[in-house]
């Protein structure tokens, strides 16, 4: 597939689970690409024609120092967290950018919405996670630095993204081993709630398709796919690629979960809970080649392979082990 023209793109991040399939795309498409942050990871390595700069993209000298004052037609932002984060961007490549892209969050849309499926218009609040609202807050600077400076931004709303890596369950492995334990495991909610789910290779080719794409700057795009189904379905194929035929599923009110787990609750009070379908005809309207080739239920086997290959990445929470083993008897008790 031909693209418009060679960008040189910088992505700052580049080798995490969303970022590190739109690099390898990138480069695939001829754009010629730079890579910055610490370079500390293995698990996903970049590809050989990518020029790497190592800096820690908290430390703003040491970012400065790396870059030394060049330009690039792009800069895809996965490293901004905060509105601060995001300030310290437009002073420092305003002027030097065609293309400024900031990966912002589905979850701070309305939550939970008010109407399905979401769209780009849907409002921007969640009163439950800061995560999020630290994203809308980013945001905020960029459309005021859009319409007061003419900074060229980009924004973009993954929603759950996922690679071999990153199992999408509330446990992670923790719930992988209680499966093959032939313990039950715990489902928020009724286990009936749509969720989207959308490969890191599909979101690749939706995100690499906007960069420097003239009709992108100055607008706003969710990048996920249609494969939406319910967890149920989720913890089922998981636990059929683990080797389980019948996992017992224990249905908890994601309210009870979050008194039970605080660090688990913004996360999923603020975005697992709800059902969350989503309308990308914006971005298809650009991207046309975008859409959905992966499914959660190919995914899983995926998963589960790369997993059991990878001895070191099976982690078991013992803390979040004994806490599911409560609300499960909690939920018997009822």
């Amino acid at each position: 597939m031909s693209i418009r023209s060679p960008q040189d793109v910088l992505f700052i991040g580049g080798s995490g689970v969303i970022s590190a399939a739109s690099v390898t795309r990138a480069v695939a498409l001829g754009h010629r690409v730079t890579v910055l942050n610490r370079g500390t990871s293995t698990t996903r390595p970049l590809p050989p024609d990518v020029e790497t700069l190592v800096a820690d993209v908290t430390d703003d000298d040491a970012v400065d120092a790396a870059l030394a004052g060049r330009e690039f037609d792009v800069v895809a932002q996965f490293r901004a967290f905060r509105p601060d984060h995001v300030a310290h961007d437009v002073e420092r490549f305003t002027g030097r950018v065609g293309q400024y892209v900031f990966i912002s969050s589905a979850s701070a849309y309305q939550t939970p919405p008010e109407r399905l499926p979401v769209t780009e218009s849907t409002p921007l609040r969640n009163p439950f996670w800061q995560y999020s609202r630290d994203k809308i807050a980013g945001e905020d600077v960029l459309v005021r630095a859009w319409r007061d400076r003419g900074f060229p931004a980009t924004i973009v709303r993954p929603s759950h993204t996922y690679d071999r890596t990153l199992l999408p369950t509330t446990g992670g492995w923790t719930d992988v081993a209680r499966l093959r334990a032939g313990k039950p495991v715990v489902v928020h909610g009724d286990g009936t709630s749509l969720w989207t789910l959308t490969h890191t290779e599909d979101f690749a080719v939706g995100f690499v398709g906007l960069l420097g794409h003239p009709a992108a700057v100055g607008d706003t795009f969710q990048i996920m796919g249609t494969h939406a189904p319910t967890w149920d379905q989720v913890y089922r194929w998981l636990a059929a690629a683990a080797g389980v035929d019948e996992p017992e599923l224990v249905h908890v009110a994601s309210e009870t979960i979050a008194r039970a787990l605080p660090d688990v609750g913004p996360g999923l009070l603020g975005d697992k809970a709800h059902s969350m379908v989503f309308d990308c005809a914006k971005l298809r309207a650009l991207v046309p080649e975008f859409g959905t080739t992966i499914t959660y239920d190919q995914a899983a086997v995926e998963q589960i392979a790369w997993h059991d290959a990878h001895p070191e990445a099976q982690r078991v929470d013992d803390a979040l082990d004994a806490a599911f083993d409560r609300l499960v008897a909690h939920a018997r008790a009822v």
